[in-house]
């Protein structure tokens, strides 16, 4: 009975490996779909590449005028056609920020891919275009906050070394800010890798589409989401890993 039993079991598993093996070959082997998932890595790489890129332009762009704003015209009257600029522009950054951070990154990559590139339809422009622009706003709140984090003081010490505004936004300020503000920011790239899974809605083969078409026509979900699954996770830990040693970097900077 026992060897009985022994045969069932090992034949048992004996199967279960030859399945194994099978979804196995049929997710990476046959017709090289490895080298498919290698050309979606490539891919989501270049889309989170560009668009982190575009982020962070616009998002200190966009944290300098409204930083600027609230310091030095928040509550107060326009004296000069300067200031007028100045409330002009940061009315369009408030609007801005409202229409990005309240609608969802799905719909303003259709929006983009759609509407905005409808007459070229290329998926790639639309990504950097619509990734880039949705980071850039919650760039911008992060490193406005770290701005505004800094002492008056620092903006008086620049005046007095004979700098003017932007020269002491550059020199003193950024730096001071970019320390205070850097896990915050990190976390918004980690969010952005995460993000770019859904660029498949403008039939762009991403890993994520990538794997999800081989578990439609292999009809096995097991590899190919688990492996996209992985990558991500690869991903976004050799990220956390740099900032890490970034961080620790600029802390010993300070002593």
């Amino acid at each position: 009975m026992n060897y009985l039993n022994s045969f069932l079991l090992s034949s048992g598993f004996s199967l279960w490996l030859d399945d194994v093996a099978d979804s196995f070959y049929k997710t990476f082997i046959f017709q090289d779909r490895w080298l498919q998932l290698l050309r979606g890595l490539v891919v989501t790489i270049e889309i989170t590449i560009v668009a982190t890129l575009i982020g962070i332009v616009l998002g200190f762009l966009v944290a300098a005028i409204r930083s600027t704003y609230d310091k030095n015209l928040a509550g107060k009257k326009c004296r000069n056609f300067g200031d007028v600029l100045l409330k002009f522009f940061n009315g369009i950054c408030n609007v801005y920020l409202t229409v990005i951070r309240g609608t969802p990154i799905v719909i303003q990559l259709m929006i983009i891919y759609f509407i905005v590139f409808a007459n070229i339809r290329n998926g790639i422009y639309a990504a950097f275009v619509a990734f880039g622009v949705n980071s850039g706003a919650y760039v911008a709140e992060i490193v406005r906050s770290g701005i505004m984090s800094i002492d008056k003081g620092q903006f008086e010490a620049g005046r007095s070394l004979g700098m003017n505004y932007v020269q002491t936004m550059w020199h003193i300020v950024f730096p001071q800010a970019f320390k205070n503000i850097l896990p915050a920011l990190g976390n918004e790239f980690i969010v952005l890798i995460k993000e770019t899974s859904v660029a498949g809605y403008v039939a762009l083969k991403d890993i994520t589409y990538v794997g999800n078409l081989i578990r439609s026509r292999t009809y096995e979900a097991f590899f190919p989401l688990v492996t996209v699954a992985i990558i991500y996770l690869a991903m976004v830990m050799i990220l956390s890993h740099f900032l890490k040693k970034l961080e620790r970097r600029l802390r010993n900077s300070d002593h």
